[in-house]
């Protein structure tokens, strides 16, 4: 598959959840948002058959997204099912980070090869802020189970309120880098 530009298309990204266990300020109004019923979403039947059709067109590396995926039900199995379609070269997820001190391990081992993860702060009061009730110290957790669990390369998106020199982008971007994570 080729783009209109006459580019490679091989990056297929699935949302399978509206759901999040955070109401990130930037994100989601403080009430939510009006969800779907659980029959408007895909079974992971068809997230799998949708993605086998893909593959067989040329995609190669398959991110699951959200909302936040790893508060959908079922998500190791999701992972395992989709991790073992040939083909599938890349198989990676975006996470805010919360549960991957319970999931990292488990996801590894049905097959997801990296993680992208969500932060902005290294301050605990303005985590718990900016995502409205969230622990920093659950996302640190996280992070450091999966750099035991090697779901590597492990990278971390931080939105930007002002510039690159604001406080909070500075202090995440040297946490990463004592680390050895990618910024982004």
């Amino acid at each position: 598959m080729y783009d209109q530009y006459k580019r490679k298309i091989n990056y297929l990204r699935i949302s399978v959840t509206d759901r999040c266990n955070l109401r990130c300020r930037y994100c989601m109004p403080e009430e939510g948002v009006k969800l779907l019923s659980h029959s408007d979403i895909l079974s992971f039947d068809e997230i799998v058959e949708f993605t086998r059709t893909a593959v067989s067109m040329g995609i190669t590396k398959v991110r699951i997204t959200g909302g936040e995926p790893l508060v959908r039900k079922g998500i190791v199995d999701l992972v395992g099912m989709l991790g073992s379609i040939q083909g599938v070269k890349d198989l990676s997820m975006t996470s805010n980070g919360i549960l991957l001190g319970k999931y990292a391990r488990h996801l590894k081992d049905a097959g997801l090869n990296r993680i992208n993860i969500s932060l902005d702060t290294l301050d605990p009061d303005r985590y718990n802020y900016i995502t409205r009730g969230g622990k920093l110290s659950d996302v640190l957790s996280g992070i450091d189970t999966v750099l035991e669990t090697g779901l590597t390369p492990l990278k971390i998106n931080c939105v930007i309120q002002d510039d690159h020199n604001e406080p909070d982008a500075r202090a995440v971007k040297e946490f990463a880098e004592s680390k050895g994570i990618e910024i982004r």
